[in-house]
């Protein structure tokens, strides 16, 4: 891959980069230039560190890396997940009702939307009422379970979208093992009103099955009818409908997904069952819509103006060719908070990979690491790194145009802290690209004996974001469009994003841990350190 004309000719240019000072300062016109917009997104990448030739040649290298004709095979179900020999099919979770798409013969949209069917008439039985626990009475809280995509999307998403909820009903979210989370909600929690979620793709994953059996233990100390118990208070999501009879799911409670759905990109699936109880079915088809639109932008319009892959050779040309190896995601709205840490799966499990799909070890920088908060926050925390530190980091702002706005008397003060946010974003963005020369003259003083420790370097190259408004079809565009950047970044990485052998190998290795801590005596069967902590482990239960 290194030995691409192309490729070589981009190293080049980033072992001479170049400063975005001196980019503005040649071309008045680069705000305007370097932009591009859909589906109620508006990207300006002006503020990375690219001139004319070196987009061209991330343009060119897309297209010699058979870009279109990859893209083409993950919407049309061919087996991109090569290491495991399966489809990649999220865009099909979200493909309007009576298109079809085949795979195997098998019409996969009549699939998906079948299951959608059962979702809308369990989200309908909750939301009216319908649905009884135990004892008669309705059901007012409900607990998703689940680790990884069976959490972060639905948690991210039911997070960004609660002013569209129209439900007194509470959704929750627990995922860690250590049980903090439920142990908080049970203390709280009516048994006799709260129903479950079991989110599990295999219905083996051991965080959630703790939960699980927590969460039925608890129920059980109130009414000792476990069938009762299991019909009116569990659902479960699964593949693996005999794994989740096994347990007690009542096949009518139970929602099926499939292998072509990876974890981190399933909240599309049944896996949002909790989106739908928080905000209805008709909303969570707004959000499924949105995806839509942006998987249709991708598909279609030309690279020079398509955002999944412009962005997607951006943070290529960052991470591999100018070896910045961390990237931060900065929302600027205090409903995007859990949006940074769903990302922070999406690519790095995805993209954290250095061996290529023929099994070569990578020689080039793949995924940077990834993190980020909400921006005011940010701001009086890791900015200072930013800003002053000795790590170019790359950044993504992102923020809604339009709240607030409505005509509640105290919304004027509102839509002054939302312009106040706006202000933010857009500042920060100018001192990361050009340090001091951002500053007004009065703020820059020569003669201040403090003027050694207030230097801005800029040149951090970042992107911008800006959503018309926060809404169910723009989030869902806008989570749609970062997957589709993974998949642009893996195509030109010539890496498998779908695969996850990094995080089965934990697991494995925790099993043997954990029957280890089951015995009273030391075996020694592990490397020193990992014996030694058992050892005081150990000594510390006698």
């Amino acid at each position: 891959m290194t030995t691409n004309s192309t490729w070589q000719t981009l190293q080049t240019f980033g072992k001479n980069p170049l400063t975005l000072n001196e980019l503005f300062a040649k071309d008045g016109s680069r705000g305007r230039k370097f932009t591009a917009k859909s589906c109620d997104i508006y990207m300006d990448f002006s503020k990375q560190a690219i001139n004319d030739d070196i987009l061209q040649n991330l343009l060119n290298l897309a297209k010699e890396f058979d870009l279109s004709n990859k893209i083409n095979d993950l919407l049309t179900g061919k087996k991109v997940n090569d290491t495991e020999n399966r489809e990649a099919l999220h865009t099909a979770l979200r493909t309007p009702k009576g298109e079809n798409l085949l795979v195997g013969g098998v019409n996969v949209n009549e699939q998906v939307h079948d299951s959608l069917a059962k979702a809308e008439i369990l989200v309908g039985r909750i939301r009216q009422k319908i649905w009884r626990g135990y004892t008669g009475k309705a059901i007012t809280d409900v607990v998703n379970i689940g680790v990884g995509g069976s959490d972060l999307g639905p948690l991210m998403a039911t997070t960004a979208l609660d002013e569209w909820a129209d439900t007194d009903i509470r959704v929750h979210f627990v995922s860690n093992m250590d049980g903090t989370q439920l142990d908080g909600l049970l203390k709280i929690l009516n048994p006799q009103t709260t129903l479950f979620i079991i989110s599990s793709k295999s219905f083996g994953t051991i965080d959630t099955l703790s939960n699980a059996k927590t969460a039925l233990s608890w129920l059980l100390s109130s009414h000792n009818n476990k069938e009762t118990i299991l019909r009116r208070h569990f659902i479960g999501i699964s593949t693996k409908a005999d794994k989740m009879s096994e347990w007690g799911i009542h096949a009518d409670n139970q929602l099926l997904l499939w292998d072509w759905v990876g974890g981190r990109f399933s909240m599309w699936s049944v896996i949002g069952l909790a989106i739908a109880i928080k905000i209805g079915m008709a909303n969570f088809y707004e959000l499924l819509a949105g995806a839509n639109a942006m998987d249709r932008h991708f598909a279609t319009a030309k690279f020079e103006q398509n955002l999944p892959v412009l962005l997607g050779l951006l943070g290529v040309w960052n991470s591999t060719f100018l070896n910045i190896n961390a990237h931060t995601v900065l929302p600027y709205d205090g409903r995007l908070s859990f949006f940074p840490n769903y990302l922070t799966q999406l690519e790095m499990e995805s993209n954290g990979k250095s061996v290529t799909r023929d099994g070569k070890t990578v020689d080039y920088a793949t995924c940077p690491v990834l993190w980020g908060d909400i921006g005011s926050n940010a701001q009086h925390a890791f900015y200072q790194l930013l800003h002053q530190g000795t790590q170019r980091v790359s950044c993504d702002f992102i923020t809604p145009i339009y709240r607030y706005n409505d005509k509640q008397k105290y919304n004027q003060y509102l839509a002054e802290q939302h312009k106040l946010s706006l202000s933010n974003c857009l500042a920060q963005s100018q001192v990361l690209a050009f340090g001091n020369h951002a500053l007004p003259s009065e703020l820059v003083q020569k003669d201040d004996k403090f003027s050694h420790f207030k230097q801005y370097r800029g040149n951090q190259p970042s992107t911008t974001l800006l959503l018309t408004d926060l809404s169910p079809k723009t989030l869902g565009s806008l989570i749609a469009l970062y997957e589709h950047k993974v998949y642009v970044m893996s195509v030109i990485w010539q890496i498998n994003p779908f695969d996850q052998w990094g995080v089965e190998v934990g697991k494995v290795m925790a099993n043997r841990v954990y029957d280890e801590l089951q015995v009273i005596d030391l075996t020694e069967k592990f490397d020193s350190s990992t014996n030694e902590l058992l050892s005081v482990i150990k000594g510390g239960k006698k």
